[in-house]
């Protein structure tokens, strides 16, 4: 059995979180973990954008028929929808701490 590209990315994915999440644990003062934080947070913007890009890319393909596999688009729209829900969902933790922090009184 073949490996695909698709699964080949899922595990670089995989091993990329694996790799920052032990990358933040190791951090020792506030100022590296302020610069790990906004560059991990704009590292996942961006990979959510390629992931929205990607699914662009094979809904053309599939539509002008360059591409007749459905399972592969149908597994990019999972991916992008799931990536994009959990950056929403993120948004809105960030949101609700925000809020929380704006009423407290000094």
């Amino acid at each position: 059995m073949a490996t695909t590209p698709l699964a080949i990315k899922a595990y670089t994915a995989a091993n990329d979180l694996l790799n920052a999440s032990q990358s933040i644990s190791g951090l020792k003062n506030t100022k590296e973990a302020t610069t790990s934080f906004s560059q991990t947070l704009s590292d996942s913007l961006g990979k959510v954008n390629a992931l929205q890009q990607d699914n662009m890319r094979m809904i053309e393909e599939f539509a002008s028929g360059k591409s007749q596999n459905v399972h592969e688009l149908m597994i990019t729209l999972q991916k992008a929808g799931l990536a994009m829900d959990m950056t929403s969902a993120v948004r809105n933790k960030v949101m609700q701490a925000y809020q929380e922090l704006m009423r407290i009184q000094f």
